[in-house]
């Protein structure tokens, strides 16, 4: 069997912002109202959690501690048995302790740490001072720096989360609809002046005055609701990607973990999200994922090396990066692959340094696709991919390269279980063949432990790397990944004459309605993808896996957007 994911839980109580004088109207200085409550709450707390695997510590209060009386009892009922204390503090052995010091019984856990709050004991500056943060937009390249944050770790540090333009429709009056004013400053930055709806929903600009420039900006200034919501998209992406993979590029060197602030909001918010409140991603959550892979190959946007991130505890060995440049007429100025590459356990190696950007001529705007794989049978262990300007520059050439009709052949087969569809895609960038140079082009993920179904290796199998397999066609590899019969293939084609790289695909699934009144909401939510906000360069294929729960009575419809791709094609 398959292990399952491992999620360790930061558990805090009940001490917060309405308990310590802060907030309009004051709250209550002195902690909850009823200390004596409060404990038992606690104590229960702790006997109804206590046994769950996947909880790491307790935690007194958030940025603050809880009332002395409080932290003292709290200190007492959650002192660790002997037995999980420092062995290095501890020598004695079990012999020298008490009966009653052994007892598992007298210890309300005993088994794991208390923390008195998120800022102290070992976490941020661990004196309680605010050094959380930053919750705004950043330059990309500034996580990678050595003087982004100043401690190893960081429990909280967020940005932005603009969703979709479909769910600001659904959850906000058509007065909401009204995106940013972009005013120029004289300092030659932009401030964005949100509308007030958005203002009441705590929007987190893209621009940071002095600091930031405008991150929607750089695509070029946005039209109208959809064009400023698919150009924040890709801001998401590169976000939350960059401040994960800052953080990974000097692991245990300098960092040694970090909480992203937070996943979701709990009502119609606009700021740091993966998910919104009708439980659709951002492509945010995307690139946190890409990032978070325990192996990874990165650029460091700061020193432009190429690194590889082994989170495991066991040695890579023989493994190779494959890197290639492609730009925005469908050519690749820049190809290599370094071979023969070892990266120990818990440890992220920078490899070498990507040229192309200080080569005699190189493009303005640019992709850059790298994959880490096993030399053996080309299996992918990361695959990553990147949309880069010089320095200094913008993406302003995309505006025009969305007018370019890049053709896709997307192969599909649905699995019905009562209300329950998986449906199991491959994606091709049918403009041209693959780069005859290229041993990786058709993605075959190797399986990676505890990944379950955002491992891309189960919707496709590894082949064996030999050039022979490399040249069986698509149909045939769909044949023997469902292993079922064929008459169940979907194959649907994007018409189009263009050669170049088929930017930021987005899937997503609708109800199938005949009386579809205009700026209705008919997506399905939520859906499982195995990726999303993808891009696939010339000859590429993507496995993509997307399940999800139909309502009754519901027909879906699997549509298809991206950079190049509007209005929607339903590919199944």
């Amino acid at each position: 069997m398959r292990p399952k994911p491992v999620y360790m839980v930061w558990q805090e109580f009940w001490i917060t912002g309405d308990v310590d004088g802060r907030g309009v109207p004051v709250s209550n200085p002195n902690g909850p109202l009823d200390h004596d409550l409060f404990l038992l709450c606690a104590r229960d707390t702790v006997k109804l959690l206590r046994n769950h695997p996947s909880l790491a510590l307790w935690v007194g209060g958030n940025e603050q501690v809880p009332p002395d009386d409080i932290n003292e009892a709290l200190k007492v009922d959650l002192r660790l048995h002997p037995y999980f204390e420092n062995s290095n503090e501890i020598s004695k052995s079990s012999e020298d302790l008490s009966p009653m010091s052994k007892d598992p019984s007298q210890y309300l856990d005993g088994t794991r740490v208390y923390i008195q709050g998120s800022l102290w004991d070992g976490f941020a500056n661990g004196k309680g001072g605010f050094s959380d943060g930053p919750y705004e937009i950043q330059n990309p390249e500034a996580f990678f720096k050595n003087d982004f944050y100043s401690y190893g770790f960081n429990p909280e540090v967020g940005s932005v989360g603009v969703p979709v333009a479909d769910t600001i429709r659904a959850t906000m009056p058509q007065e909401g609809w009204q995106i940013p004013l972009f005013k120029k400053l004289p300092s030659g930055y932009t401030k964005e002046v949100p509308n007030p709806i958005w203002e009441y929903h705590k929007y987190i600009p893209y621009s940071k005055p002095e600091k930031c420039v405008d991150q929607i900006e750089l695509y070029g200034t946005p039209k109208d609701l959809d064009d400023f919501c698919l150009k924040a998209q890709l801001a998401n992406y590169i976000q939350y990607r960059a401040l994960l993979e800052g953080w990974t590029s000097r692991m245990w060197s300098k960092y040694t973990g970090v909480l992203i602030w937070k996943t979701q909001n709990p009502w119609t918010g606009l700021r740091g999200q993966f998910y919104d409140h009708l439980l659709d991603q951002t492509a945010g959550f995307y690139g946190c994922r890409s990032a978070a892979e325990p192996i990874h190959v990165q650029l460091n946007l700061d020193s432009y090396f190429l690194e590889v991130v082994n989170t495991t505890s066991e040695e890579l060995s023989n493994i190779a990066i494959e890197a290639s440049v492609w730009d925005l007429e469908g050519t690749c100025p820049y190809y290599n692959v370094f071979e023969k590459l070892s990266v120990p356990a818990n440890k992220t190696v920078p490899i070498v340094e990507l040229k192309y950007p200080k080569s005699k001529n190189p493009k303005p705007v640019y992709f850059l696709l790298l994959k880490l794989y096993h030399m053996s049978d080309y299996g992918i262990l990361s695959r990553n991919f990147y949309w880069l300007h010089l320095s200094g520059g913008d993406y302003k050439l995309l505006e025009p390269y969305r007018l370019k009709k890049i053709p896709l052949k997307i192969t599909s087969k649905v699995f019905i279980k009562g209300s329950t569809y998986e449906i199991e895609m491959h994606v091709e960038n049918a403009s041209k063949k693959a780069d005859s140079r290229s041993l990786t082009y058709m993605n075959n993920f190797t399986a990676r432990s505890g990944y379950g179904d955002t491992d891309m290796a189960l919707v496709q199998p590894v082949s064996s790397g030999t050039s022979e397999k490399h040249e069986v066609g698509l149909f045939q590899r769909i044949c023997r990944c469902f292993a079922k019969d064929n008459d169940g293939l979907s194959v649907t084609e994007v018409n189009g004459a263009d050669v170049g790289v088929a930017f930021f695909l987005h899937f997503s699934v609708h109800a199938l309605k005949t009386d579809h009144k205009e700026g209705e909401d008919t997506r399905i939510l939520p859906v499982h993808y195995s990726d999303n906000y993808f891009s696939l360069v010339p000859g590429e294929v993507m496995p993509i896996k997307i399940t999800f729960e139909v309502p009754p009575g519901v027909t879906p419809r699997v549509t298809l957007r991206g950079w190049n791709y509007h209005g929607g094609h339903i590919v199944h």
